[in-house]
């Protein structure tokens, strides 16, 4: 091995330990054959460096082990970027997958992160601090997680959408963030 392909290795191996990894759901799953059922553990897994970058992948082994493993290369490869405002996010918004449904709302500095199971773990890794949540219909640990990326990915800057509405990006800030501009 070269002094540039170990460099290169130690660069990719740096670059990887900066975000951090979650894991949200261990499954055993079957597949019925004509000899029976055969089992195997699916890992969700959502990866984020708390800075707006995220990324969620999922795997399938017949040892937790190489799932996990499987699951975190898959969820390395499509990395995606939030759009954020501060510690929360810049508007409310839906998302929707199959049966389920998650609302984020951006909440005031302080508030902390109202949500629980997949969708917090989504959150806290992406980096936003203060935000509400509603989840509905669908309990599916699965789609929840799937309906909160979609959700995240539907957020527009506030730059992005004044000038879209040919507005001032102050008018576009929540209210707590126009209070203190007046004060």
């Amino acid at each position: 091995m070269t002094d540039f392909e170990s460099n290169a290795e130690q660069q990719n191996f740096e670059a990887q330990e900066q975000f951090e990894e979650r894991v949200i759901e261990i499954a055993r799953v079957a597949k019925v054959v004509k000899g029976g059922r055969r089992f195997q553990f699916r890992v969700t897994v959502v990866i984020g460096d708390k800075k707006g970058t995220i990324s969620m992948g999922v795997g399938k082994a017949n040892a937790v082990p190489d799932a996990m493993r499987k699951a975190s290369e898959r969820a390395r490869k499509n990395m995606h970027v939030v759009n954020l405002a501060g510690t929360t996010i810049p508007h409310e918004v839906l998302g929707k997958v199959a049966g389920a449904r998650v609302m984020l709302k951006p909440a005031s500095p302080g508030t902390g992160v109202i949500a629980a199971g997949g969708v917090r773990a989504v959150l806290e890794v992406a980096g936003v601090r203060d935000i509400l949540t509603k989840s509905q219909g669908s309990a599916n640990v699965l789609n929840v997680v799937q309906a909160t990326f979609d959700a995240l990915e539907q957020l527009k800057s506030p730059q992005q959408e004044a000038a879209r509405r040919g507005k001032n990006v102050s008018d576009l800030l929540p209210f707590w963030e126009r209070r203190k501009q007046h004060a």
